[in-house]
This record gives C-alpha cells, sequence and structure tokens, in this order.
C-alpha cells in the first residue's frame, strides 16, 4: 500500500524520493514496504539523506513493534500511548489506523474519539505509554506487560519517543491529504488494506543487515534480542549530530535535557536559547522537548550554507534522541529475558522471571 499524498507532507526539507534511493538505503525502503506494508512512509522517507539514521529507526521500530515478542494491540496501545503524550497527532491517527489492521475495530474507534479502552489491561498499557515520558511516574510500575517482553515494549516505546519528535518537527500534522484519516470509514478502509501484513510473523533480527558497522549488543533490558543493536545503532547514528554543534552548544542541549521533568514547555521559555545568538542549540533544543514548535524562522537561522536538509535532520534527530535517552535512564527496567534467541549466538531463557503474578497482555 501507498499513501496518498498529493502535496508534500515534509517541511524544512526536501528528503530524495524512495525510487532514486540506490545501495543500502534502496534495500531499507524494499524492507520498509514488505514488512510494514507501506510504501514509502513519510516517517522514514523524511530521513533519507541520512541512510544511518533510516535504517536505525527503521531497526529499532521493526524489531520492537513488527518483529518483537508481545501482542501487537499491546504494542500500538504503548505507542498510541507515547504519541498522546508526545502531542503528535499524526502518530496517534497512524496507530489508530493500525489498530484496525488487528481487526479490533471498536477499540480504534474508541480511542479516535480521545476515549480510554474498556479493558483494563489495554487501558493500562495505554497509561503506561503515555507514562514514559515523566521520568518517575507511578503508573511505570508494575508495567502492563511479562518480563520477558520488555524489550519489545520498550523498544516500541522508545522507538516512538523518537519517531513522534521527528514527525512533529519535519512532517505535517496530516496522516492522509486533507485530514480525511478523521472520517471513520477511511481509517477503517486504510487498516484493512495493511492487515494481511500486520497478521504476519516477521522473523526476529532481519533489518540488523542493513544498519552500518556494530554499534554492540545495546542495553541490558534488550539483551539477547534484535531490539537490543538496533537501539545501539539508533543511539550511534543520532548522537553523530552533535558534531554539527560547539562544544558549548552542546552542553547546553545535555544540560536542558537532563533537567526536564516531562511537562510540556510553557509559551514563555526562559531555557531556551534565542535564534539570533545561538541557533543550533536552539533547534535541538527544541527537537527534544517541544518539536511542534519548530517554525521556518528557527530553521532559517541556523540552516545556512554549508548546512544542507542532511545537516538539519541529523540536528533534529541529535536533539530528538537526547530526549531519549534521559526517558530510557530514568525508566525502571528489568533485564528481558526472551523465550528463543533473536540474534545468532544469543541465548534466551523462560519461566518464572518472564511470567509475574496476573499480568497479561492485550
Amino acid at each position: 500500500m501507498s499513501l496518498p499524498f498529493t502535496t508534500t507532507p515534509f517541511r524544512h526539507t526536501e528528503p530524495p524520493p524512495p525510487r532514486s534511493a540506490t545501495g543500502r538505503t534502496a534495500e531499507v525502503h524494499r524492507q520498509i514496504a514488505r514488512d510494514f506494508g507501506i510504501e514509502a512512509p513519510p516517517t522514514f522517507v523524511v530521513l533519507s539523506s541520512s541512510p544511518d539514521l533510516l535504517a536505525a529507526t527503521w531497526a529499532l521500530m521493526r524489531e520492537s513493534l513488527l518483529a518483537g515478542d508481545g501482542s501487537r494491540t499491546g504494542k500500538e496501545l504503548a505507542a498510541l500511548g507515547v504519541s498522546r503524550a508526545n502531542r503528535c497527532p499524526f502518530c496517534v491517527d497512524a496507530h489508530t489506523v493500525l489498530l484496525h489492521a488487528t481487526g479490533d475495530h471498536a477499540l480504534a474507534e474508541r480511542l479516535a474519539r480521545g476515549g480510554t479502552p474498556e479493558k483494563e489491561v489495554q487501558a493500562r498499557m495505554v497509561a503506561w505509554g503515555e507514562a514514559t515520558r515523566v521520568p518517575g511516574s507511578p503508573e511505570l510500575t508494575p508495567p502492563p506487560f511479562f518480563v520477558r517482553h520488555t524489550a519489545a515494549y520498550v523498544g516500541t516505546a522508545l522507538s516512538f519517543h523518537f519517531i513522534n519528535r521527528i514527525v512533529s518537527a519535519l512532517l505535517t500534522e496530516n496522516l492522509l491529504p486533507g485530514n480525511v484519516q478523521r472520517f471513520r470509514p477511511v481509517r477503517s478502509l486504510v487498516g484493512r488494506s495493511v492487515a494481511r501484513t500486520l497478521r504476519r510473523r516477521l522473523v526476529p533480527g532481519t533489518s540488523l543487515a542493513l544498519l552500518d558497522g556494530d554499534a554492540g549488543p545495546g542495553p541490558d533490558w534488550a539483551a539477547g534480542t534484535a531490539v537490543g543493536p538496533a537501539y545501539a545503532a539508533l543511539r550511534t547514528a543520532a548522537t553523530a549530530g552533535a558534531g554539527l554543534l560547539t562544544g558549548a552548544d552542546r552542553s547546553l542541549v545535555r544540560q536542558t535535557v537532563a533537567l526536564w521533568d516531562g511537562t510540556h514547555q510553557p509559551l514563555v521559555w526562559d531555557a531556551l536559547p534565542d535564534r539570533a545568538d545561538r541557533p543550533g542549540a536552539r533547534l535541538a533544543i527544541l527537537a527534544a522537548l517541544a518539536p511542534y514548535r519548530i517554525t521556518d524562522e528557527d530553521v532559517a537561522a541556523w540552516k545556512k550554507p554549508p548546512y544542507t536538509d542532511r545537516c538539519l535532520v541529523r540536528l533534529i534527530a541529535y536533539g530528538a534522541f537526547t530526549a531519549v535517552d534521559r526517558i530510557e535512564r530514568a525508566l525502571p527496567l528489568e533485564a528481558a529475558v526472551p523465550a528463543t534467541p533473536a540474534v545468532p549466538g544469543a541465548t534466551g531463557a523462560t519461566g518464572a522471571a518472564g511470567a509475574a503474578a496476573g499480568r497479561q497482555e492485550p
């Protein structure tokens, strides 16, 4: 399926079209179309000017949301909760459509109206996704999924904390032209068009061959799964954008994000640098904490020769991942214990550690 964009969904950049891609980038786009069921989704096309970012962002989403352990409905609910918390209407609409693809049309429509799922476990999943934005939130414990599914659920949440910020900064809010996804028949139709692809069981780890080099095994909570190296690759690719800033600006970005408590920033935001004095730091901080507030003026103040669209994408990614890193470090997590190895040579375990008493998934 291809999304019917007749006008560009892109803001601030003009990414190269997937049909012009070669080599690894072309293979990433082919794998996205095959495994995600959507040809050239703007969410990934916008990263095409930076092949390492494109591959790593796709890998983390694929290995957690699409191929990872656990319920696809549950992971969609968690991702929708993240997107709600980040005020990303594009991604909220996308996950609503994908819930239609799971076949749970009543649930999808209840959420489309801004409601809460009727089933307690599903409501807890949305609430957990929303709470991941706020360090120390009581909604984070206990998590509403089995410990052995930690890598897939946490990887999904962190994937969309990153994607939400990229989308809010560099795409329009409309999932479909004319915002037609606001109509129930359209949501249902688009969901049904990808239902067959969504219900396929994907082989974990396939995307890792598309990554640039070996970024390492990743964090402990994803140990022994394909989510770990995918997360490590995204960390490496995104943080490389720090090289576009001075040392002083990098320090300011890190310090500002380190003090963030998960709330949305006020209109009068004293900590935000002035665009005339420190435009790069301003863009990175906005990408981290308020990407939907990035304006044409903010971009124009920084994106002057020799900076290009690719540079802008990398700077936005750096800011976005700085927030993801802040969120990841604050999550109360247990190490993953996958039932079967997801990466060649990895070992897994089953048993009581993977089945907390009374815990269930959607």
